[in-house]
């Protein structure tokens, strides 16, 4: 076999290994029941991975090419000519499509978080309890819904909705019209929609290096390429040494940010603007946890600098009424907002006009503020009960900052110790963790920990007994 997979832009290596056994057993070259030779040797024949080669031969066997024999080893299968000659081949269809599959660790988180058994210790999601379940059914009972109200809304969303975050988003010191607004299904649309509708392919994302971005992929799947940027380096000159004349746009969570919990100081946000208004890159700023932080703060989101519309301003409510209203907003120049309405448009022609509803009545009513209130003081009691939590069973093992607000807490364990292997160990005793390398590549040190969603008691058990496993393992290594 001197066959060898060649570097191409639009198929992996894993995906041409797939097509070569596929197309080797087509022609007969392999035959029903020959043994194929072992992962480590294929990775050698091929100068690939052996995880590459692992992925490979499991969607083989997937497609019912290949079939494993228990002490024996893998083979080609005794009977592959139905799955080659009469079902279409979906495998290859998926993996030659454009969007980017989650990491196996993310999927699986979102296939557990919707099992009721499972004890979830990091998702960022509020829970039943804190949800305003009674104060929403009552709400819907006050809603006027002319006909008109009920059916497509205006390409930007609802303008009573538009008119409303005008006055609310005035409480975080940004001014702007109906007109600068999109209401969009969540943040995460937003996001997808800049990708499509803004960027070009090989277009640069500024990041943080532990970054939410790395664990979906919105703008990787767009063919743009993710940037760690180091906010304590001199900001101007990575930018320009990174950027070489390629269009770039620069990602943020200046507040709470997601994983890390942390703010970024004043000079940050004025370097980060000034740097780029001067190398003329806009800022996508996240601003979702903003209003979660427990104690009153003059923290305010980039977009109060922004004269020069440079700073694209995200928000949304499911962080705080509610994720299934599926309502968030992005605020930015009127001609890109235009553009951004257009492919929202072509994609779901607009936001649910119910959920438009209910939250232009919360924000009118007072009934956000309100529940914004009651919702801090609850997550600060929690946040100081998980804390009291790793005081008791993580304070010789690993760091962390007290929580000012927002979801999380970012755990560093002095041992690279929150591996897959740690994960799938743990999911087994059904506790779902987030473990730092699903938000930076190869991060085995960082858990990112969540007091939003599991009970106090849910707290306990399950970090006494994420302890108890960690533990042992450092226990193992030195042994």
């Amino acid at each position: 076999m001197d066959w060898k997979p060649v570097k191409q832009q639009y198929k992996t290596y894993h995906q041409q290994i797939i097509d070569w056994f596929t197309e080797r057993i087509a022609c007969g070259d392999f035959l029903p029941g020959m043994k194929c030779p072992t992962q480590r040797a294929l990775a050698l024949q091929f100068e690939v991975n052996r995880s590459t080669i692992n992925t490979a031969m499991e969607e083989l066997k997937a497609n019912g090419l290949l079939e494993t024999r228990v002490g024996a080893g893998t083979f080609i299968a005794e009977n592959p000519w139905p799955h080659l000659l009469v079902h279409p081949k979906w495998q290859q269809h998926i993996n030659a499509s454009i969007h980017k599959p989650n990491i196996e660790t993310i999927q699986l988180i979102n296939d557990y978080e919707q099992r009721e058994d499972i004890i979830r210790l990091g998702t960022g999601e509020l829970a039943p309890e804190l949800l305003p379940t009674k104060q929403l059914e009552d709400s819907l009972k006050l809603i006027k819904l002319p006909s008109r109200a009920i059916g497509y809304s205006e390409p930007q969303g609802h303008l009573a909705l538009r008119e409303s975050l005008c006055n609310h988003l005035h409480k975080r010191d940004i001014d702007t019209t109906p007109d600068n607004i999109l209401i969009v299904s969540g943040a995460l649309q937003a996001f997808q929609l800049i990708a499509l509708g803004l960027l070009e392919r090989g277009s640069l994302v500024f990041q943080q290096p532990a970054s939410y971005l790395n664990s979906i992929h919105p703008f990787q799947s767009a063919g743009m390429q993710m940037v760690d940027l180091d906010l304590q380096s001199n900001i101007v000159e990575a930018l320009q040494r990174t950027k070489k004349n390629r269009p770039a746009i620069v990602y943020s969570i200046p507040t709470l940010d997601n994983p890390t919990g942390r703010n970024w100081s004043q000079t940050d946000k004025v370097s980060i603007y000034e740097a780029c208004k001067k190398l003329s890159i806009p800022i996508l700023e996240d601003d979702v946890y903003g209003e979660l932080q427990f104690e009153e703060s003059n923290e305010l989101p980039i977009k109060t600098l922004d004269t020069t519309g440079h700073v694209l301003y995200t928000g949304s409510v499911s962080k705080t009424i509610s994720p299934g209203l599926r309502i968030g907003w992005v605020v930015g120049p009127k001609t890109v907002i235009q553009r951004l309405a257009d492919i929202k448009m072509q994609t779901d022609y607009g936001s649910s006009a119910l959920s438009q509803a209910v939250v232009t009545h919360w924000l009118t009513s007072g009934l956000y503020d309100q529940h914004l209130k009651n919702l801090k003081v609850s997550l600060q009691q929690r946040a100081r009960y998980m804390e009291q939590l790793l005081e008791c069973d993580f304070k010789d093992i690993a760091t962390w900052e007290t929580p000012i607000g927002g979801f999380y807490i970012w755990v560093r364990f002095e041992q690279p110790v929150i591996t897959k292997a740690l994960f799938l160990a743990v999911l087994e005793h059904k506790i779902l963790i987030n473990p730092g390398y699903i938000y930076q590549p190869n991060d085995f040190h960082h858990l990112r920990l969540s007091y939003a969603y599991a009970s106090f008691e849910q707290m306990e058990k399950g970090l006494q007994l994420l302890a108890k496993m960690i533990k042992k393992l450092l226990l193992a290594e030195i042994s």
